[in-house]
């Protein structure tokens, strides 16, 4: 286990009728408050209207900003950070998924920055400082509630998609309500439990010896979501099954399970390509570039791969190769199970770009992976392996 040190001040409140304090508590933060959320959803199903009650109640001077999509574009944060300048703002309220937070964290650092907030996602510019933020969450999948991660699409150049790390955008607070999962469609429902999946596997395949209790928790982890999230897909208003998701979610990328550590994130980095060019769904992205990529590295440590495949899907055999490459089919059936994509033919994606996909994603960078160092000729393999 590696040296570390874990800090992470998000406050979680968890649970039914969480929501009800929300002006209250961004009360704390000042008077002029930034909503940002997405498409419309939260006005459909009510989520929208007991925020504004409660902020009002709160006498708050409250700017909206809505329309984030999948993918969150630089071009509205570019659009949120001048509503901040010149509105003063004091505090932002993110209510939606992992999208709207990104979005929100770009805003707050680019807010407090007189350059382009573009340097900080490829330039390595590093924030100083962030209008303070919070979040009701109303999709648990990127775990951004309590992260230090932002990914953002430059919609404005080839939609490059990047992302950062700082400790200055971790929201304030993040109020997890189960029952706000309801109403959600079975695509999200699903693309979610595979982003909060795809952490915890970038996690947990690393090179790094004597990690035994965090392996076993991520190992735990996984299992959770794999039974709660086809639980939720089938009963979308179990909500002993959207709590298990939503705080798993929230764990999975909250720092704790990479303490002493060094994850992947190669599948991220190969995914963002698809998701940046394509604009498919991170999650669709993630279904079916993980098991690509553990078809092309699970020889360079297969006895990692070899626990996995025993602790998580149980699977012994004296031939580890065999087990391990059960354990991949046996994730892609869960997969399909949610009816997501694990070939590139399952999104209607024609196989046509890997070389530029490969050139893309190593724009700014010299290698990518951890457990197994990956450089462009890999990633065109691995694109192949998608087909």
């Amino acid at each position: 286990m590696l040296n570390f040190e874990f800090y992470n001040p998000a406050k979680i409140i968890f649970g039914k009728r969480t929501e009800e304090s929300v002006g209250e508590r961004s009360a704390n933060f000042g008077k002029n408050i930034l909503l940002h959320y997405g498409g419309g959803s939260i006005k459909k199903n009510g989520i929208y209207d007991k925020v504004i009650k409660s902020l009002k109640e709160q006498n708050l001077n409250i700017f909206e900003l809505g329309d984030v999509k999948p993918n969150p574009r630089l071009s509205l944060v570019r659009k949120g950070i001048q509503m901040c300048k010149n509105n003063n703002i004091d505090f932002i309220l993110a209510v939606g998924g992992g999208s709207v937070i990104d979005s929100a964290k770009a805003i707050a650092i680019g807010a407090k920055y007189d350059g382009d907030v573009w340097d900080f996602f490829v330039k390595g510019t590093i924030a100083k400082e962030a209008i303070p933020l919070g979040v009701v969450l109303t999709i648990p999948a990127a775990g951004s509630e309590s992260s230090t991660s932002t990914v953002i699409t430059n919609d404005e150049d080839n939609n490059y998609k990047r992302g950062m790390q700082s400790l200055e955008y971790i929201p304030k607070f993040a109020m997890l309500n189960p029952e706000f999962c309801y109403t959600l469609p079975k695509y999200q429902i699903a693309c979610g439990c595979c982003d909060i999946l795809a952490h915890l596997v970038e996690r947990y395949f690393t090179e790094v010896e004597n990690v035994e209790l965090s392996d076993r928790l991520i190992e735990g982890a996984v299992k959770t979501i794999i039974n709660n999230g086809t639980i939720a897909y089938n009963d979308n208003t179990n909500y002993d099954a959207w709590a298990e998701i939503m705080w798993t979610g929230t764990i999975a990328h909250n720092n704790l399970l990479n303490m002493g550590r060094i994850g992947d994130w190669a599948s991220h980095q190969i995914a963002h390509e698809l998701s940046g060019i394509y604009d498919l769904t991170h999650g669709a992205a993630l279904s079916i570039v993980i098991p690509a990529w553990m078809k092309y590295v699970y020889k360079h440590n297969i006895d990692k791969f070899y626990q996995f495949a025993t602790r998580v899907f149980h699977i012994i055999d004296e031939d580890k190769e065999k087990a391990v490459l059960k354990m991949i089919d046996k994730l892609e059936i869960w997969y399909k199970q949610l009816e997501l994509p694990t070939r590139l033919a399952d999104a209607n994606i024609e196989p046509v770009r890997f070389e530029e996909m490969a050139e893309r994603a190593f724009l700014h960078k010299e290698v990518i992976g951890n457990f197994k160092k990956l450089y462009k000729e890999d990633l065109v393999k691995i694109y192949n392996l998608c087909v």
